[in-house]
């Protein structure tokens, strides 16, 4: 399925939801019973987080995350296995995002290949620039069923998003603020601009917002001035340290999605 999968998402008029899980958090097991949760609710799309020692974007709630998840003892093995666990109740698009480390060590090729035998939809890859991507890259991840989505931010020019807009396969990750994931304040003058300004840009990819998106105003705000948007760091702090984490992601997505109105 790969790419079709995901943009079965956007052939549908509607506000759209992602939500970021990171992989082996709060419990070992808990991504695949976080998804059968997620899938029950309606979810769009999930980005499921490979957790790493040396984050780039992610804010202290991520970071803190992925730090206990591989204190559980999450590797990419046990990843793609969690990930294969999915596959046997659910179809939801699943999105590997981690970093480009992760991926050099198991050999490009090889983690393509477990991506795709894992039943993985796409990726995103912050630390993976475009340029680096498209002079030394693409032809090999070309050859495999799976999406890539690249990140732009209120700071990246027009001529730079127009040239991401054509590597990408996906999505592109409109990234909402120039902060690190977790900020919490009300979209401003300054972001509604720049979500306008990718609107009058016509790219060819949906744009899906994330960063500081953690109520239901803000996800209705992104979807009207774009194709969808992620939760992240508001999820996972809402079931961290929760015995009962599965009930309260469960409530937290009803919350945002108004399921329970």
């Amino acid at each position: 399925m790969g790419k079709e999968r995901l943009k079965q998402v956007f052939s549908k008029p509607k506000d759209r939801l992602s939500i970021y899980l990171t992989a082996g958090y709060p419990k070992l097991e808990a991504m695949p019973q976080l998804a059968k949760i997620l899938t029950d609710e309606s979810v769009d799309f999930i980005e499921a987080g490979m957790p790493y020692s040396d984050p780039l974007a992610d804010g202290k709630t991520i970071q803190e995350s992925s730090s206990l998840a591989l204190k559980n003892g999450m590797n990419l093995d046990l990843y793609f296995k969690q990930i294969k666990a999915i596959r046997e109740f659910s179809n939801i698009p699943i999105l590997f995002m981690g970093y480009f480390n992760q991926v050099l060590k198991r050999g490009i090729e090889n983690f393509l290949q477990d991506c795709t035998d894992a039943g993985i939809d796409g990726l995103i890859i912050p630390d993976l620039s475009p340029e680096i991507y498209k002079n030394k890259y693409q032809t090999i991840f070309n050859k495999y069923d799976l999406s890539f989505s690249f990140l732009v931010t209120p700071t990246t020019s027009d001529k730079r998003i127009a040239m991401i807009d054509n590597l990408s396969s996906g999505f592109i990750y409109a990234v909402s603020t120039s902060a690190t994931t977790g900020k919490t304040d009300a979209f401003g003058d300054e972001q509604i601009q720049y979500f306008k300004r990718l609107q009058d840009l016509n790219l060819k990819n949906p744009i899906v917002i994330g960063f500081g998106i953690d109520n239901r105003e803000k996800f209705l705000m992104a979807n009207h001035y774009a194709d969808g948007a992620i939760i992240g760091s508001a999820f996972i702090k809402a079931i961290g340290k929760q015995e009962d984490y599965l009930s309260v992601g469960k409530q937290f997505v009803k919350n945002i999605i108004d399921k329970s109105y």
